[in-house]
């Protein structure tokens, strides 16, 4: 047996000096420069870059007139063609990644080189992890989501942490009004947030009728423990039981924070954005106004009790989600200064309020809108419009607003026939009889990342996305079946169904990744880990049976894919100093879940009351999101000193619309895209055309940008060392512009993705 070659199963290598001389480098690291551990808007040693979420930096060496030297300082290739969205964390002088096949790394933050690899560590949660260290720096944890499970990994030597937990895991099906074995989803993307010795954290639930509720916890991070929860779909005798059918908390699931959570840690307050109710875009079985759905929550972090709440959208049925880190800023108000949490939305507004007493800054009206025809169901009457700030992303589209760009004359007028006999407008209910346009769309406005803010000033600063979604008229169970009779077998028809929405009709991906670049790297194993657990945004589909998988696997197999039809191989270990591979003992386990009833979420539980039909919107209505005019994406800066947009502008350019003469164009399908604030009024951007640019905060106006590798998801991340500032940006995903009709550009050997880390020249 070969001693060196680490345990799968969160095993170490048996070698003290490296692991001694490891602890010995990091412990060096902590050595340099001045120690601003303590400042959150000096480090980015969270996910996010502190608690705040604010993205800002008070850090001075990069200005107006010298941004525009910066060139890059080491790039890290993550050596695979694994699309990520990791967002580094920087601890003293080690930084955190994910690359290599699904592998925590540690590496140097001046040099890029490896510090530690952590490797095999699969569904971990996309976007990042969290890290926490005791008072006395003696106990230092990386902490994360991985397969349904919390993990902790030892910060300086890299190995699982196996008292924390049942011997390394904390199960996060367990504590959610379901039984374990029926919840598919209970990580969220995003890490969650360190306070204290808590984690608080969220989930991805899923968007399906029977979803598990999305209710919010807190973890000791030392023991694992749960030490409270927070019911967003209220019990009996709870506040805003009364806003939803007898016993629904039972039966509805979502009401989730898979977004991302800002802690104001000076009082010890929590903000979460809470999601839609399931099932999304048909509500009959959850009639009422559905608190704590779509609202701004505001938490104790200490205890999980509710301080305030305002509700954004009642009764959603449009996946109005709410999911960027809400800003906390300090403004001037009517002559006060007023420590204030800005939240912007998915149906592009922003919603402004006192962070401790919840109060509006300025009015919000309860406007009336158009009610729902779809038998069962009932839309609230009326939404809340906020009054003075204006609107942040377009609200509605006609057949004038059809794209100039990357259509023919011809396609050009078909569409706007097409538009001009949908429904349309603001806050209308989808229907059973006709398609229906809706604008910013299930996936435009304001997501996950696309906020940031000077917290000083009262400036926030967000990216938006107008987005166009055009949905199928929503059909009952036996519509749909007698559409599709061999739904069962046909891996087609399941592709039609399930994934055509996310993936595109040719599998080149909309706003979900392509499925053409899978080559060689996909085994009938790996596939039926995705499909049946889900990951990042893509949903579980726990109740497809063995047959189905395969009929669909073979499906994408026999398509412009190509998968790996041999036995699954034994894992691969990277080059470099691992230290341990798999995670805890048993965290590389996919549960076989037993769902309540398969893709229709039948049956309810006995003795619920329910409608006696349902209906069931078939995909997101993605395709074109190039058909509105541009621009496609923006930066929109919000002085909330006056309530007023200071300036907007696009970000990036299409190259497609570019060779047709378009100009400040945005680009579509702009979704996970950050930015950085800094003291000295720069703004840094990344952008969907490939490139990662700075901006003036004053105007808008563009100082630099720099071509990276590939493009880019995720949030930067900027960090300072020996009095030598740093940004680094994660490029890994392919570039697509226009129609998306090409093949995504491929990531080359000698042109390869990974960790790009600027910086100004050395002197």
């Amino acid at each position: 047996m070969d001693n060196e070659r680490p345990k799968e199963q969160g095993g170490f290598i048996n070698n003290l000096s490296l692991v001694f001389g490891m602890v010995f480098i990091f412990f060096l690291a902590g050595c340099g420069g001045e120690d601003t551990r303590n400042d959150q808007h000096k480090t980015w040693a969270d996910y996010g870059g502190g608690p705040d979420q604010s993205k800002y930096r008070k850090l001075d060496q990069l200005t107006k007139s010298n941004v525009h030297q910066l060139e890059v300082a080491w790039f890290y290739p993550t050596s695979d063609n694994q699309i990520y969205q990791f967002n580094p964390i920087i601890v003293d002088d080690v930084m955190y990644v994910l690359a290599k096949n699904n592998s925590l790394v540690a590496l140097n933050a001046t040099t890029g080189e490896e510090i530690w690899i952590h490797a095999n560590l699969g569904g971990m949660a996309r976007r990042g992890i969290n890290y926490w260290e005791s008072e006395d720096r003696n106990d230092r944890r990386l902490i994360f989501q991985m397969n349904n499970y919390l993990q902790a990994i030892d910060a300086v030597t890299g190995e699982s942490i196996l008292s924390f937990g049942n011997n390394g895991l904390v199960d996060l099906a367990e504590g959610l009004d379901r039984d374990p074995k029926t919840i598919a989803r209970a990580q969220s993307g995003t890490p969650g947030k360190i306070f204290e010795d808590l984690l608080l954290l969220g989930s991805s639930t899923g968007e399906g009728y029977m979803s598990s509720p999305g209710h919010l916890r807190a973890f000791n991070v030392i023991t694992g423990e749960m030490v409270w929860k927070f019911n967003t779909i209220p019990h009996p005798g709870e506040y805003g039981y009364d806003t939803w059918p007898k016993d629904a908390y039972r039966y509805i699931g979502g009401v989730n924070t898979w977004g991302e959570i800002s802690v104001d840690i000076e009082r010890g307050i929590a903000y979460y954005p809470l999601g839609s109710p399931t099932y999304d875009y048909y509500g009959a079985d959850r009639i009422g106004s559905n608190l704590y759905g779509n609202s701004i929550l505001a938490l104790d972090a200490r205890t999980g009790k509710r301080i305030w709440h305002y509700q954004v959208v009642h009764h959603d049925i449009w996946d109005y989600d709410l999911a960027a880190a809400p800003q906390l800023v300090t403004v001037n108000h009517e002559g006060k200064q007023i420590d204030a949490v800005a939240v912007a939305s998915k149906h592009g507004f922003m919603f402004v309020f006192d962070r401790v007493t919840g109060e509006p800054l300025w009015p919000i009206e309860e406007r009336p809108v158009p009610p729902s025809h779809v038998p069962g169901e009932e839309a609230w009457p009326t939404q809340p419009f906020p009054t003075v700030i204006p609107p942040i992303s377009r609200q509605g589209m006609t057949s004038a607003d059809v794209s100039n760009y990357l259509l023919t004359p011809e396609e050009r007028e078909m569409w706007k026939g097409k538009i001009d006999s949908m429904q349309t407008g603001f806050f209308t209910p989808l229907s059973h009889e006709k398609e229906t346009l809706s604008l910013p769309g299930a996936v435009g406005g304001v997501s996950w990342g696309n906020t940031a803010a000077n917290p000083e000033k009262g400036m926030v600063y967000t990216i938006t996305i107008d987005w166009p979604s055009f949905y199928e008229r929503l059909k009952t169970k036996e519509e749909i079946q007698s559409q599709s009779p061999a739904i069962q077998g046909k891996g087609a028809t399941i592709y039609s169904q399930n994934c055509l929405a996310c993936h595109g009709e040719d599998r080149a991906g909309l706003s979900g990744p392509s499925l053409l670049e899978l080559s060689g790297r996909v085994n009938m194993n790996d596939f039926k880990q995705v499909v049946i657990s889900g990951r990042g945004e893509m949903p579980a589909f726990s109740h497809f049976d063995e047959e189905q998988i395969k009929d669909l696997y073979q499906y994408l197999e026999g398509s412009t894919a190509r998968f790996s039809t041999q036995d699954p191989k034994e894992y691969q270990m990277p080059e470099g100093p691992v230290v341990a591979s798999g995670g805890a003992p048993g965290g590389k386990e996919i549960r076989r879940i037993e769902t309540q009833g398969g893709m229709f979420g039948e049956p309810y539980l006995e003795g619920v009351e329910i409608p006696s039909q349902r209906y069931y919107q078939q995909g997101w209505g993605l395709n074109y999101p190039y058909l509105i005019n541009p621009p496609w994406s923006e930066i929109v800066a919000f002085d909330l000193n006056k309530g007023t947009i200071k300036w907007r502008r696009a970000l990036g350019l299409d190259e497609d619309a570019a060779q047709e003469g378009g100009e400040d164009t945005g680009v579509p399908r702009a979704q996970r895209n950050g930015m950085i604030v800094t003291s000295t009024g720069l703004i840094f951007s990344t952008s969907k055309d490939g490139k990662v640019y700075a901006f003036d905060a004053e105007d808008g106006r563009e100082l630099w940008n720099s071509t990276l590798p590939t493009g880019t998801e995720g949030i930067p991340a900027m960090y300072e060392i020996n009095g030598r500032q740093y940004l680094v940006v994660l490029a890994s995903t392919p570039l697509k512009f226009g129609k998306g009709e090409s093949p995504p550009n491929e990531i080359k050997e000698e042109n390869q993705g990974g960790y790009v880390v600027f910086a100004l020249p050395e002197h």
